[in-house]
């Protein structure tokens, strides 16, 4: 059973990514399925970014997630500009969320340089 909303509401969002169950992908596209998608949390306000906070396999749970997150999210997170979206990625499905980030924004920074050059 998901964790009860908390103050900020992160907390809640992290206990329900524990509990979730995997779709298998087996009513999508071949391509869908086998693609991966990260979700990101960010600030609207501030611009600022929390980075991934999970990488799933298929979009058709990547948008289920998402989902849920919102329905999670506090009023206050929300208030204070909080939102989740998914995007398309490479990366690989259960890895861990901060090496995402990491890899998520080195990918940023090339794609940049290439377009600025």
């Amino acid at each position: 059973m998901p964790a009860a909303k908390t103050e900020g509401g992160h907390a809640a969002l992290t206990a329900l990514i524990a509990s979730r169950e995997p779709n298998d992908g087996a009513s999508m596209p071949l391509e869908e399925s086998n693609a991966s998608y990260v979700i990101i949390r960010h600030n609207v306000r501030t611009y600022r970014s929390s980075g991934v906070v999970e990488v799933i396999k298929s979009r058709d749970e990547a948008e289920a997630l998402l989902k849920k997150f919102e329905e999670w999210q506090t009023s206050a997170d929300r208030q204070d500009g909080w939102r989740y979206f998914f995007e398309k990625s490479d990366l690989k499905p259960g890895m861990d969320p901060t090496e995402a980030t990491h890899r998520r924004q080195s990918e940023l920074a090339i794609r940049e340089s290439k377009h600025s050059e």
